[in-house]
């Protein structure tokens, strides 16, 4: 009797949630949604052609050395990268001296505690330090920016679809709203200190163009500093601050597949060798 009635309990269930799904699928079909605005207007982001893509993919420390000279000298007044220390900067082509001198150089300095008096105080930065924030809390950090808070950068190219291509096309597109927009959706105008980006999510962003013209930053290797070139540089160094390790990661897949090879042809041997005088 009573899986009886726990049968039909559970029948009821399927029954309930079949005619719920009915309803669903048959109401999208019948009324679809109103198209919005971002639905319209919003882009998938550029393919980024950089060395760290597919599965051969491997840095390139100069690209990387570009990028990180972009986060120093425009990213890095709002963003911060507290999973990045500065001893990780040998990893990508600086050495130990220059590390040092990028640490202690840096403009934003560690929070600490002045061991006589027990006040607030700051030091230089070290080799072993995070990079710090460049606000003291978020607070500090919203009423720097309009009420927004600028997100931590260290996996930036990981929380977001497409990684770095999101990033390079964040960068290279602002511009101005469409009229054609306007027209359509003529309460979509892009408030008051806001920004029209078509490939963030909602078009409208707080962050102002970070890059707007060539030559913002000068290369050290005379690379030519383009606006489209430094959004790559800096993608790609975020890349590696989301996975440092990719490197490794490739090399282990590709000893791991040569090593699945090498033992299945073995075992066929192996196979082969055992049954070779029985008939089948």
């Amino acid at each position: 009797m009573v899986r009886l009635i726990a049968s039909l309990v559970g029948a009821a269930f399927v029954l309930v949630l079949g005619i719920a799904l009915f309803g669903s699928v048959s109401g999208a079909i019948t009324d679809p949604a109103a198209p919005t605005a971002e639905s319209e207007y919003h882009h998938h982001p550029k393919e980024l052609d950089i060395a760290s893509n597919g599965v051969f993919g491997r840095f390139d420390r100069r690209q990387l050395q570009r990028g990180f000279q972009v986060y120093k000298e425009v990213c890095a007044a709002c963003h911060s990268l507290r999973l990045v220390a500065f001893r990780d900067l040998q990893k990508i082509g600086y050495t130990e001296p220059e590390v040092k001198a990028i640490a202690s150089q840096w403009v934003i300095e560690q929070p600490s505690i002045n061991p006589e008096t027990g006040e607030p105080a700051t030091r230089k930065n070290i080799p072993s330090d995070r990079f710090p924030s460049p606000f003291a809390n978020e607070v500090a950090a919203r009423a720097a920016n309009n009420n927004a808070l600028p997100p931590d950068l260290s996996l930036m190219t990981k929380a977001r679809h497409d990684g770095g291509a999101y990033v390079h096309s964040l960068l290279t597109g602002y511009q101005a709203q469409p009229a054609k927009l306007l027209q359509e959706f003529p309460d979509a105008k892009t408030p008051e200190g806001l920004h029209y980006n078509p490939y963030f999510a909602n078009l409208n962003i707080a962050m102002p163009p970070p890059l707007t013209s060539d030559g913002q930053v000068t290369y050290a290797d005379g690379t030519k500093p383009t606006v489209d070139q430094m959004s790559t540089d800096v993608s790609a160094f975020l890349t590696w601050t989301a996975e440092p390790n990719l490197e490794a990661r490739h090399a282990a897949g590709f000893a791991s597949i040569i090593f699945i090879l090498i033992f299945c042809g073995l075992a066929w041997g192996a196979y082969q060798n055992v049954w070779r005088d029985v008939k089948h």
